[in-house]
């Protein structure tokens, strides 16, 4: 059984985590470029997985703000995103993406209209946010 929430302080190549399960409200914030890519993501992508094949007719949202990510994390986000769709046709969830990005960063702005063409089920949002 999954725990209520987790929380993982931001570092210097890795990004915030805070995920609270019980409300199914999820934010991955920063940078991403962590040494070993499958240590950091591997077991909070399981656990979120776990949690989330569980959820029927369930709001679910999932924010993502980084301003930096190497491919290796591309990688890791386009699986989540993968699972995100899905989870979103099954059981009745509604599954909800921010993609969010300072209003100048084309180059953010550009990835998430990429992330968000592969999506047929949930809904991805771009979310311009301050600088």
């Amino acid at each position: 059984m999954c725990m209520e929430s987790f929380y993982l302080a931001r570092s210097p190549r890795a990004p915030e985590v805070a995920f609270d399960f019980a409300a199914n409200r999820f934010l991955l914030r920063g940078e991403s470029y962590p040494e070993d890519v499958s240590a950091f993501y591997g077991p909070l992508v399981t656990q979120l997985k776990q949690h989330l094949q569980t959820q029927k007719n369930a709001n679910i949202t999932f924010d993502f703000d980084l301003i930096y990510f190497n491919s290796s994390t591309a990688k890791v986000l386009l699986g989540l995103f993968d699972f995100l769709d899905t989870i979103a046709m099954q059981e009745g969830n509604h599954v909800t993406i921010y993609w969010q990005h300072r209003s100048d960063d084309e180059g953010m702005i550009e990835i998430g209209e990429e992330f968000a063409e592969d999506l047929q089920h949930a809904q991805f949002v771009l979310q311009a946010i301050e600088s």
